[in-house]
């Protein structure tokens, strides 16, 4: 065996011309690794030398390409008095081995368009500094080898299109006209990205370094943050190996020491990620050198990428079976290349040999096996941390070049929001729940394949489950319950009914008509004609209290709506920021005079707990409390849900006796104080039930008991995807975010201008009411789509109105009521004349003609500003009885 391969191991023969190519190339680690960037600029003299500041506005950490990259982007946004510091060398972390691929294949839009900015940045730079960037527009070639994956990259394409990204969906024989080397055999087709780039990382950490210094940032080498100081939630220091530094702002761009250092603190910061290792293989200049320019291939069913290099080859991927790391400590200051170990990435290399036969000829000049640094959910972390006022993050760039993402995070802290809606990388998305070590050990084993794993519509993890549930899980779990999991928290997708096939619909994956299409059909016509219970436990709740009229004067200033109603009744209203933005969509119920219960979507825990914290005076005489784990929340949803709850109370429940949008305290079986709301959020006749949890048990079983006579049956969150969407309720997360505005999405109606208190965002709301809308949340029905044999849509796919592209869609379900898909989503008239945004009527909505792109197959769709259950419940009718009369005339 080659001495370069360290393993007892015995080798297959597929492995064995390589390893003779290994012997041939006298193959050896080089301990400088990959990357020959210069030596990073000295300002003056040693920068080891130079005196630590007293105190600054910002003090940055790290000095990779994210952390020389918010220098960068602050200094241009006027921010002064910068202070970097890197423990080790500039660039001497994971920027160094970082592959330098820059793609716009991104799973979400916010990532595409970070990637996007890449190449005008590099480009920028270049010209600003003189420092080559190493930037080669060179394309890209996602590769399909089945139709699944080419369903999905045709997905990406429509919407990149929908940002004006140049793509092509193109077929085996351009790929191999764009490529020398791709083995074309096994292809189905391709998504080619002309405008893709690879870089040098280190000579672009170079570059932001040399403009930053250029533009008064301090820099500092050789200096390690031991923690940072915070008085009253506040950043007031940050204290180093070298001594203390007074600031007001932090920046923790740490990599792969982010999480340490947010522990290492007093108060401690949760920042969750864990490092894995990552190999790629770099082959000597071929026969034939490659082009700098040549494509990078990017082959997700072979797992495997490959770009151009010195007229060779960098080849890595995202194996099955990762590796964690540095599961405790900081065990390097500056991250050196790790052992090489080839029976690892063999798999990876058959891959390669696979895809590109002719390589079998190369010489490899070097294995590289590097870490990088993962979260839970393989998007990065970006923000201010919701414990600590001026403590921001961005780390965790699951193997990305990350330099682009540092613009939003610049604007983040210069303005206080950034440009675009970033809340899928937004910090506050996770809590102390997702920082167990062991948890973020095990998600990440799991997250790092998933990269290029093929990912249909509502898959869910596997690793890391069961951390939050209700005290009705097991109960659920026996009666076929299949579950999804968010916020860590355990929720009901639907229950399999006795005597299905249980593991063929935990594997079901699919683009089209899914195997749980009847299961979820019963379900929603059970909602609709007799009663159904789902278990809405996830729900984030809060309770706030005051000893006078403190409570009810927060949430006057916070809610749109007005909050000074009558003891009982529920508010549904938006928290807005100072653009009128939803921060939050919440129902709100008064319990007393000076007591509110306030109900915000599952993954808002955080993000709304922050929200209101950060408006809250300093008064000992008010109290925020998060219940969420106090109660168990029931949806009771359908026409006899009032009968239920009647025989367990010897309550009426009639609307005459407890009408829609209130709330009482009562007994329901044995248990008292019981929170009973006359709201379904489905828009279903119902009840919500908040329980106690030790009551809850009980409860759902005198439910069920009860319920039996009215043909009560369990239902899921797939149910009340589609009745809600039907019925056109937006969500938060989903269709409303902290750019839209309620004036936009038909929510005028819960807007109190003229309230006595001056709430968050109505001045922005004053001033678009006044110039109007630009974009409106619409309801679109497809027409002419054949449920059983087309692509469904799912969400993010292009509206077109009159052929012209007017908007996406944000959520859609399957209406079982209407037969028929409904999407939701906005849409926007052409810019004016002057490039400018024009206001939106409802004579535009009403008379064009749209259609939705499903994957570059465009389908008819009607488009309303109000919901179509009347309308196609009488063309339902109107269609049964043509049928009825059609078999009598038979």
């Amino acid at each position: 065996m080659s001495s370069c391969v360290r393993s007892s191991r015995a080798l297959s023969p597929v492995m064995l011309p390589r390893l003779r190519l290994l012997h041939q190339t006298g193959y050896r680690l080089v301990g400088r690794g990959l990357w020959t960037s210069p030596r990073c600029f000295t300002v003056s003299g040693d920068s080891q030398l130079l005196p630590l500041p007293s105190q600054a506005r910002v003090v940055i950490c790290g000095g990779g390409i994210v952390g020389t990259s918010v220098a960068y982007h602050l200094a241009r946004l006027g921010w002064t008095d910068i202070v970097l510091l890197e423990q080790g060398r500039l660039g001497a972390g994971t920027t160094r081995l970082c592959a330098g691929i820059v793609s716009v294949a991104k799973p979400i839009s916010i990532e595409c368009q970070m990637a996007n900015y890449s190449s005008s940045l590099y480009q920028q730079l270049e010209e600003e500094t003189g420092v080559k960037t190493g930037c080669v527009k060179t394309g890209s070639l996602c590769l399909a080898q089945n139709q699944d994956r080419f369903i999905s990259l045709k997905r990406l394409a429509s919407r990149l299109k929908v940002m004006g990204i140049n793509c092509n969906i193109i077929k085996p024989k351009e790929v191999a006209k764009l490529h020398p080397l791709v083995n074309i055999h096994d292809l189905v087709g391709a998504l080619h990205l002309p405008e893709d780039a690879v870089v040098s990382p280190p000579d672009v950490n170079h570059a932001l370094a040399v403009a930053s210094a250029g533009q008064g940032v301090q820099i500092l080498e050789r200096t390690s943050v031991q923690q940072v100081l915070v008085e009253k939630g506040c950043v007031t220091a940050v204290e180093t190996d070298r001594g203390s530094i007074k600031c007001e702002y932090f920046v923790s761009c740490a990599g792969q020491w982010a999480y340490e250092l947010g522990q290492a603190s007093e108060t401690k910061v949760s920042v969750p990620l864990h490092g894995c290792e990552h190999f790629y293989l770099l082959t000597k200049p071929l026969q034939e050198p490659l082009p700098p320019n040549t494509p990078v291939v990017i082959d997700m069913d072979g797992r495997i990428y490959a770009r151009p290099w010195q007229g060779g080859l960098l080849s890595g991927g995202f194996e099955k079976n990762p590796k964690p790391i540095f599961t405790e400590g900081r065990n390097q200051l500056e991250i050196q290349n790790m052992q090489e170990d080839w029976d690892h990435f063999e798999p990876m290399l058959s891959a390669l040999l696979r895809r590109m036969p002719s390589l079998e000829s190369a010489e490899i000049h070097q294995l590289v096996n590097c870490p990088e640094s993962f979260t839970p959910d393989m998007r990065c972390l970006m923000g201010e941390t919701p414990g600590v006022s001026g403590y921001y993050v961005l780390a965790g760039m699951n193997s990305s070049v990350a330099a682009i993402k540092t613009v939003y995070l610049a604007e983040w802290m210069t303005y206080g929001y950034p440009t675009a809606n970033v809340w899928p990388l937004d910090i506050k998305r996770f809590g102390n729940l997702q920082s167990s070590r062991t948890f973020l050990r095990h998600r990440v084993m799991e997250v790092m394949p998933l990269l290029y794993e093929l990912k249909v519509p509502r898959w869910d993890f596997q690793t890391g489950r069961q951390l939050r549930t209700s005290p009705l899980y097991d109960r659920l779990d026996t009666q076929g319950a299949r579950w999804m999991e968010k916020h860590g928290f355990e929720r009901p997708k639907y229950f399999v009914p006795p005597g299905k096939d249980l593991l063929s619909l935990d594997q079901s994956k699919t683009f089209y008509k899914p195997d749980w299409f009847d299961i979820v059909g019963a379900e929603v016509k059970c909602c609709k004609e007799a009663v159904c219970v789902i278990d809405m436990s996830s729900f984030t709740k809060f309770e706030l209290t005051s000893t006078g009229d403190q409570a009810l004067e927060l949430l006057q200033h916070l809610c749109a709506n007005d909050l000074d109603v009558p003891v009982g009744h529920i508010v549904h209203t938006g928290m807005l920021n100072e653009r009128g933005g939803y921060e939050n969509d919440c129902s709100v119920v008064r319990l007393s005079k000076n007591s509110f219960f306030i109900i915000s979507p599952t993954d808002q825990q955080v993000h709304c707990w922050s929200w209101i914290k950060k408006h809250m005076p300093n008064d000992p005489h008010l109290h925020l409390e998060d219940v969420s784990w106090k109660y168990t929340a029931l949806n009771l949803i359908g026409p006899r849900a009032m009968d239920v709850l009647a025989e367990l109370s010897y309550v009426s429940m009639t609307p005459d006796h407890f009408p829609s949008m209130f709330c009482k305290e009562m007994s329901v079986g044995y248990a008292n104080g019981i929170r009973v709301m006359s709201m379904t959020h489905t828009g279903e006749p119902g009840f919500m039930l908040y329980i106690p949890i030790e009551y809850a048990l009980h409860v759902y079983n005198e439910v069920m008991s009860v319920g039996q006579k009215y043909g009560i049956r369990n239902a899921g969150y797939y149910a009340l995807r589609s009745l809600r969407i039907e019925k056109f309720f937006a969500f938060w997360g989903q269709d409303l975010d902290a750019f839209t505005t309620p004036l936009e999405c038909g929510r005028e109606f819960r807007v109190k201008f003229d309230k006595d208190t001056d709430f968050i965002g109505r001045e922005a709301l004053l001033q678009q009411r006044q110039d109007g809308v630009t974009r409106r949340f619409v309801m679109l029905v497809l027409e002419d789509h054949d449920t059983e044999l087309d692509l469904w849509p799912w969400w993010g796919e292009p509206v077109y109105r009159n052929g012209q592209l007017a908007g996406t869609t944000t959520s859609s379900a399957y209406s079982y009521t209407l037969e028929r898909h409904v999407c939701l989503g906005f849409v926007s008239p052409p810019l004016g004349p002057e490039g400018l945004p024009t206001p939106i009527t409802p004579d535009f909505i009403n008379r064009g003609d749209y259609e939705v792109d499903i994957a570059g197959q465009r389908y008819p769709a009607k488009a309303k500003l109000y919901p179509f259950s009347s309308l196609f419940t009488q063309q339902k009718r109107r269609k049964d009885d043509m049928e009825l009369s059609n078999l009598q005339g038979k």
